[in-house]
């Protein structure tokens, strides 16, 4: 592909992203992957090339572009090099009028901007969410040894009072490693490592991860576990859930139960769990708005009406968790978002809700908010989150 023909080709994925962005539809790495499929005279270098047009387009409008041409017209407006492909050659995109419009910069619609603001994310902070992010994984315990040898050629960064995270520079092809196949690492963003930490697990312990999805943080549990005690990891998606158990076995962790839950009857399916947990850590389904690093697309695709059913769904999370956790317990709530409806705000209806209940210190890292810690990538060089942990009445 010639540099023109690359840049229109970023075009038409941007086209087909935004359509998919309005209408629900499919994500950007599936439609990229979808792209490439039917073009496959595109050699490894084009694509790669064509990635970094598009994900730098995505990660420049806040607001959904009205095209993929107003979206590429934006980002050329910043840098001449792109620009000057703009020049109707063969397969090449067509020059760019005078008066032509143009996808306007910024991290986040207009309307997440207000909330970033009331939730006290400032623009610096916003930025910082749409910025690239680094390839974070977790050292597996279970399986020992030390995989930092593995990457010799690479830049491996260890994070700070975090032992078990290595850091790795962006697009490294970890899944192609000795360590990642044996199942000596996990891919786990260092902010993710850090709010599991909250569960305080320890081998032995009775616990539920209750919103488990693909099982990252279960694996994160069972390794603090030493591999011993009960994990029941739950979860209403089915495919989602279903990954878990190859990963288990990869990372050699064998006291995962996993069990798929009925949406709305999750209480009558957890009946045999009352006041038996020592930790119940929920991941909440949320917006998201603190890995838009890695999905920066994702910002297009919320919408007011979005955060509010996450946000019921969540409070009623946090309600079924409460009579599954056994006295001297604790409850971990934890969300991949910076708007305080859905981490600060949801904590203290608990509270309200639920007298007796305490909140405690959950983690040393991020900063303080509301009953418990956030974390934002520009503070803490990892993905946003935020997390508390509650104690029931003794």
């Amino acid at each position: 592909m010639t540099p023109g023909a690359r840049v229109q080709a970023a075009i038409e994925l941007l086209d087909r992203i935004i359509d998919a962005a309005r209408q629900g539809g499919a994500a950007a790495d599936t439609l990229i992957a979808r792209y490439f499929a039917e073009r496959r005279y595109a050699g490894s270098k084009d694509r790669r090339a064509v990635r970094e047009l598009v994900y730098a387009a995505i990660r420049r409008a806040g607001e959904v572009p009205e095209s993929g041409r107003a979206a590429m017209v934006g980002l050329a407006r910043e840098d001449e090099a792109i620009a000057s492909l703009f020049d109707g050659s063969a397969r090449g995109p067509a020059p760019i009028g005078t008066a032509e419009g143009a996808a306007k910069a910024g991290a986040a619609p207009a309307w997440i901007g207000k909330r970033f603001k009331a939730s006290d994310i400032g623009p610096a902070e916003a930025a910082a969410l749409v910025a690239r992010a680094p390839l974070d994984v977790r050292v597996n315990r279970l399986k020992g040894g030390d995989p930092t040898r593995l990457f010799a050629d690479l830049a491996v960064e260890r994070i700070a009072d975090l032992p078990d995270a290595l850091r790795l520079p962006p697009g490294s092809a970890i899944e192609a490693t000795e360590a990642f196949r044996n199942g000596l690492i996990e891919v786990q963003d260092a902010g993710s490592q850090m709010v599991t930490l909250a569960a305080g697990a320890e081998p032995g312990m009775a616990v539920i991860d209750l919103c488990a999805g693909a099982g990252g943080k279960t694996l994160a549990l069972a390794a603090a576990m030493a591999n011993r005690g009960t994990i029941l990891a739950t979860d209403t998606d089915r495919n989602r859930l279903s990954r878990l158990a190859p990963r288990a076995e990869r990372a050699g962790v064998s006291i995962v139960e996993t069990r798929l839950l009925d949406p709305g009857r999750e209480g009558e399916a957890l009946a045999d769990w009352t006041d038996h947990a020592d930790v119940v850590l929920i991941d909440a389904p949320c917006s998201g708005t603190g890995t838009w690093r890695r999905n920066p697309e994702a910002r297009w695709r919320l919408t007011p009406a979005r955060i509010d059913r996450l946000v019921a769904t969540q409070a009623r999370l946090l309600d079924l968790a409460a009579p599954l956790v056994k006295p001297g317990g604790a409850l971990v709530y934890i969300v991949c978002s910076l708007l305080d409806e859905e981490g600060p705000t949801q904590v203290a209806r608990f509270l309200i809700d639920h007298p007796g209940w305490t909140a405690e210190q959950p983690i040393l890292f991020g900063r303080e908010r509301g009953h418990g810690r956030r974390l934002t990538p520009l503070h803490d060089a990892t993905d946003g989150f935020f997390v508390a942990r509650l104690r029931p009445p003794c």
